[in-house]
C-alpha cells in the first residue's frame, strides 16, 4: 500500500522551494513545479460511456434529450443547463481565482495564464488570452541585461516577445485565496517571488464582495551588484469571448491620488451590448518606484515594438490620451510597467491590481437589471475601477494580516495532516468561482412572490437579505443551475460557517420559493410527461438558469419533476435547524417554522402505508438521479428520521407542544420501521430489495451530529447501528474499492464487488466522501475518516490533475463527470466535526469552527 503521508512530490517540493524563498511562501498548499505534466489524461463521461443495459433504460430520456438539446441550440439560440454533447475537456492548467464574491472572476492558471472567465454572470468563457503576461526586465549599470516572458509557453504569435521560460526553474503554491509563484531566473542569480491576493475574507461582507486582485512581486537580487528591475503586466481588452473581436472598446490611462496615496494605470473599457465593463491595471505610485505604460497595443503580429519599448530602459513610453475604438474584428491591448532598484544582496518588492467593473448585470432572459453587491460601497456608475484600485492597493496588506489569522490555526495544528489544510482551504474557490452572484436585492422585490404559507410567512423583504444581499452559485461550471439545493446541502457548510449571513439569505430566498407555484406544464425528460414547473409547498431543486432570469424562474432542471423527490424537502428542514445551531438567530427560526411544516407535510404523503416512514417510488427520485430506489431506502429514509428530530427539537424551542407530539408519534413509528425494514445487521440497505452498501447513507444523522444533536436527544438512529454501517462502509467503499485509495465509491455489494446497477453507484462523489469523512470523525473514527477523504484529495488534485475544477464524481479508472462542481465545499463539514470534537472552554462559534474567527467589526 502507498504511504501518502509526508512523502509526496508535492510536499517534498514545498518544503524545497519555502527553503529556497523566504518571502513568506506557507509550507501548507498545494504544490506544482511549472514543468510538470500530470500523466493520466482523463475523459468527460459522454453517452458512449454508458452500458447497453443502462441506454436501453434510458433510450427514452436520449430521444427526449436530443429534441430538447436542438431546440435550446438550433432554434433558441441557448446554451443547455447541461450540455451532454458539449461536455468541458479535461485542462490541466487551473490554479487560484482572482476576485472577491459575487463579482465575477478570473481564473490564472498555475503555470500563469489567465485562462477562465466569469464576468457574465454564471457563463464561462475557457480561453487562454496569450498576451496577458508577466515580464520581467533586469538592468545593470543603464544597460539591460534580461527580458523575459514569464511563460513557459512557446506561441505562434508574438514573436517579437522573448517566449520559453524553462518551467524547471519556477513553482506554484495555492493556499486559496492566496497563491505565489516563485520563479529562480537562470543565470542571473535573481529569485521573484509573485504573491496573489482576492479579498475573500470569512465574516466580511464589504472588502469580500471586491472585484479586484493583488499580485505583490518580491525581488530578492543575491548578486555583490545593484539591479533595476521592472515588471510589466499586459491585458487584452476582453475575455477571448467573441464579443472581443465585435468593435467599440477603448482604453485609456488614469490618474487617482486621494488620502495621501495616488494610483496610476490603464483603463481597458469592454463595450459589448450586454453588460459592458471596465478592467483595469494599475500600481501605487511611489518615491522609490517609476510607472509607466503603453496605452493601447495591438495583440497580433510580433508585437515588437513594445518589447523593444521595455528592453531599452526598463520602462515605457506613457502616452497621454485615450485609444480611438476599435473597428470591428480588431482587438486592443494595454500594458503597464513598474521599476524599482534592488541593491546587491538586498530585496524589494512591486505591486499591480487587477480590478474589473460590471456594476449592472442582466441575466440571459435580459428582463431587469440587478445590482452587484459592491455597488453599495463603490456606486454603480461603471467608471470605479480607480477607485477599487486605489483601495486595494492600499488596504490589501490589511486582507493578508486578516486571512493568516482566520487559517494559522488550521496551518499550525500539527494534528492536521498537510494535504487535509491543502483540501480545506483550496477547496473554497467555488464559493467566487462557482458561477456566483451577489447582489443587491431589488427595492420591488417579495421573496414570497406576494404570497405567504397558511401558518405564517415571510416578510417581503428579510432584513439579511436587505442588509446582506441576494447570493446563489452554480451547481457546476458545467451544470449551469443556482443553488442546486439537493447539492447545496453537502456544500453549505462552507457558507454557513464563513459567511453564515449569506447562508441564511440564501434559506430565505429558498423559504420565499416554496410557497410559491408554476403551473406551466412543460416536459419532463426522463418519464416523457408534462407536469408543473413548479408545486406549491414543495422546495425547488433550483432557483434558475443564468441564461434565463434566476429567482423569477425556478427549476431550470426539468430532467425529473423533483416536486416527487423525497430529499428536498427533508434537506430544507434539516438545515434550517442546522443554522440556527449554528447563528442562535432566534428571528430565523420563528420565520422557518412554518415553512418547515409545510414541507413536511407535503413529504408526508410519500409515506404510502402509514408506518411513519416515506418511500421511494421506483425511480431516481432524489439527489442520486441516476439510481432508482423502491420502497423504503437508508438515503431518504434517514433523511426523513433526521427531519422528524429537528422538528420535534423546533416545536420544543417555540413551545409548540401540539406539533411536538404529532412529530414525536412519525418519529417513533418511523424509527421502528427504518430498522425493521432495512437494517440487516451491518448496514442500512439502499433500498428495501437492495443488497447494496451505500456510502451515503448516514445522511441524516450526519446533519444530526452537525446541529449538535447527541446520542440521548431525539434519538433516531442506534448508535450502534450507525457505527458499524460506518465500519462497513470503510471496509467496503472505501479499502476494498482501488487498493483503498480513492475515497468511497457510492455503492458495493457485501461481497466486495462493486455496483454497477446504475450509472452512479460506481462512481466517486468527493463531496459525498467529504460528508462521510466528517460523519466519521463525529463518531470518533478520525483516522478513518481522514483516510477515506485523502484518497479523493490525493485522486482529484495530486493524480488527476483537477485543481481548481474538482468534480462531481470520477469512476475508478477512464472517466470523471461535471467539473467544477459546488458539493466539495462539504469538506468545511469536517472542520465543523473536529471543531466540536474541541472541549475547550471557547465561544460556541469558536469551538464548532475549529478556529478562531476573525475579530472585527461585522460590515453591512
Amino acid at each position: 500500500m502507498t504511504d501518502w503521508g509526508e512523502k509526496s512530490t508535492a510536499d517534498l517540493m514545498s518544503r524545497y522551494v519555502a527553503k529556497e524563498t523566504g518571502y513568506g511562501v506557507p509550507k501548507e498548499g498545494w504544490r506544482i513545479c511549472l514543468a510538470h505534466e500530470f500523466k493520466e489524461k482523463r475523459k468527460p463521461f459522454q453517452a458512449k460511456d454508458v452500458s447497453l443495459t443502462h441506454i436501453f433504460e434510458h433510450v427514452g430520456l436520449g430521444i427526449r434529450y436530443l429534441k430538447w438539446w436542438y431546440k435550446k441550440t438550433q432554434v433558441e439560440k441557448k446554451a443547455p443547463f447541461i450540455d451532454m454533447f458539449g461536455a468541458q475537456p479535461l485542462r490541466q492548467i487551473y490554479g487560484v481565482p482572482l476576485g472577491g464574491i459575487g463579482g465575477g472572476t478570473i481564473t490564472r492558471g498555475w503555470r500563469g495564464e489567465f485562462c477562465r472567465w466569469q464576468l457574465n454572470p454564471g457563463m464561462y468563457t475557457y480561453k487562454t488570452v496569450t498576451a496577458n503576461q508577466f515580464t520581467v526586465c533586469l538592468r545593470r549599470g543603464g544597460q539591460t541585461v534580461y527580458q523575459q516572458v514569464l511563460s513557459v509557453e512557446r506561441p505562434p504569435m508574438l514573436q517579437g516577445w522573448n517566449w520559453g521560460y524553462c518551467g524547471e526553474y519556477a513553482f506554484y503554491h495555492a493556499l486559496y485565496p492566496r497563491a505565489w509563484t516563485v520563479y529562480h531566473l537562470p543565470g542571473q542569480n535573481v529569485t521573484l517571488t509573485c504573491r496573489q491576493v482576492s479579498p475573500v475574507i470569512p465574516h466580511d461582507y464589504k472588502d469580500s464582495s471586491l472585484p479586484v486582485a493583488i499580485f505583490v512581486w518580491d525581488i530578492e537580487n543575491k548578486n555583490d551588484y545593484d539591479l533595476d528591475v521592472s515588471i510589466m503586466l499586459t491585458m487584452v481588452n476582453g475575455s477571448g469571448h467573441k464579443t472581443d473581436k465585435g468593435g467599440g472598446h477603448w482604453n485609456e490611462p488614469f490618474h487617482l491620488e486621494k488620502e495621501g496615496e495616488a494610483v496610476s494605470g490603464v483603463l481597458l473599457h469592454h463595450c459589448p451590448a450586454v453588460n459592458p465593463y471596465t478592467l483595469s491595471i494599475a500600481a501605487r505610485e511611489q518615491a522609490d518606484r517609476e510607472v509607466s505604460h503603453q496605452t493601447a497595443f495591438s495583440p497580433k503580429g510580433t508585437c515588437s515594438s513594445l518589447w523593444t519599448d521595455l528592453i531599452t530602459d526598463g520602462r515605457l513610453d506613457s502616452p497621454t490620451g485615450s485609444s480611438p475604438p476599435t473597428p470591428k474584428g480588431e482587438k486592443v491591448a494595454a500594458a503597464l510597467a513598474v521599476g524599482c532598484s534592488v541593491a546587491a544582496q538586498g530585496h524589494n518588492s512591486l505591486e499591480f491590481c487587477l480590478a474589473w467593473d460590471m456594476p449592472k448585470i442582466m441575466f440571459g432572459s435580459r428582463e431587469r437589471q440587478h445590482l452587484r453587491r459592491y455597488t453599495r460601497y463603490f456606486g454603480m456608475t461603471g467608471d470605479v475601477c480607480p477607485s477599487l484600485s486605489h483601495y486595494a492597493l492600499t488596504h490589501y496588506k490589511q486582507w493578508e494580516q486578516s486571512i493568516e489569522e482566520w487559517q494559522k490555526p488550521v496551518l499550525q495544528d500539527c494534528s492536521l495532516p498537510s494535504w487535509y489544510k491543502s483540501a480545506l482551504f483550496n477547496e473554497l474557490y467555488f464559493v467566487t468561482d462557482g458561477g456566483t452572484v451577489w447582489t443587491e436585492l431589488p427595492e420591488d422585490a417579495d421573496v414570497s412572490g406576494g404570497l405567504r404559507s397558511e401558518s405564517g410567512g415571510l416578510p417581503a423583504q428579510p432584513d439579511v437579505i436587505k442588509e446582506y444581499g441576494r447570493f446563489a452559485y452554480l451547481e457546476g461550471q458545467e451544470y449551469r443551475m443556482y443553488n442546486t439545493y439537493d447539492v447545496h446541502f453537502y456544500a453549505s457548510f462552507a457558507l454557513i460557517m464563513l459567511w453564515p449571513k449569506l447562508a441564511l439569505s440564501l434559506q430565505y430566498d429558498i423559504a420565499g420559493s416554496v410557497v410559491q407555484q408554476d403551473s406551466a406544464e412543460r416536459l419532463h425528460l426522463m418519464s416523457g410527461r408534462y407536469s408543473p414547473v413548479k408545486a406549491k409547498n414543495v422546495v425547488p431543486h433550483d432557483v434558475g438558469d443564468p441564461d434565463d432570469e434566476p429567482w423569477q424562474r425556478v427549476n431550470a432542471y426539468l430532467i425529473h419533476d423533483t416536486a416527487d423527490w423525497k430529499d428536498l424537502n427533508l434537506k430544507f428542514v434539516l438545515q434550517v435547524y442546522r443554522d440556527f445551531h449554528l447563528t442562535q438567530d432566534q428571528q430565523y427560526l420563528r420565520d422557518m417554522w412554518p415553512i418547515c411544516k409545510a414541507v413536511m407535510e407535503s413529504e408526508l404523503k410519500f409515506d404510502l402505508d402509514g408506518d411513519g416512514l416515506i418511500e421511494n417510488s421506483g425511480y431516481a427520485d432524489q439527489t442520486y438521479d441516476g439510481w432508482t430506489v423502491t420502497g423504503p431506502s437508508a438515503y431518504c429514509g434517514g433523511l426523513w428520521l433526521a427531519s422528524l428530530c429537528v422538528m420535534c427539537k423546533m416545536a420544543t424551542l417555540l413551545d409548540n407542544k401540539e406539533a411536538y407530539e404529532h412529530y414525536q408519534d412519525l418519529l417513533d413509528r418511523g424509527s421502528a420501521a427504518f430498522e425493521k425494514l432495512l437494517w440487516n445487521g451491518m448496514f442500512s440497505s439502499w433500498g428495501n430489495h437492495s443488497n447494496s452498501v451505500m456510502s451515503d447513507q448516514c445522511a441524516g444523522h450526519w446533519f444530526l451530529r452537525a446541529s449538535g444533536l447527541g446520542e440521548g436527544e431525539f434519538k433516531a438512529f442506534p448508535v450502534d447501528n450507525i457505527r458499524s454501517a460506518l465500519k462497513t462502509v470503510y471496509d467496503l467503499n472505501v479499502m476494498s474499492f482501488a487498493g483503498g485509495q480513492m475515497g468511497a465509491v457510492n455503492g458495493m455489494r457485501p461481497e466486495g464487488v462493486t455496483d454497477r446497477s446504475s450509472v452512479q453507484s460506481d462512481e466517486v462523489w468527493i463531496g459525498v466522501v467529504y460528508g462521510l469523512a466528517a460523519t466519521m470523525i463525529h463518531e470518533g473514527m478520525r483516522s478513518e475518516g481522514m483516510r477515506t477523504a485523502e484518497g479523493c484529495y490525493r485522486t482529484v488534485w495530486e493524480r488527476l490533475g483537477m485543481a481548481f475544477q474538482t468534480p462531481e464524481a470520477y469512476c475508478e479508472k477512464g472517466i470523471y463527470r461535471s467539473l467544477a462542481y459546488m458539493r466539495p465545499l462539504s469538506i468545511w463539514a469536517m472542520q465543523l466535526a473536529l471543531g466540536s470534537q474541541n472541549d475547550c472552554p471557547a465561544s460556541k462559534v469558536e469551538r464548532i469552527t475549529g478556529f478562531i474567527l476573525l475579530k472585527m467589526s461585522p460590515t453591512p
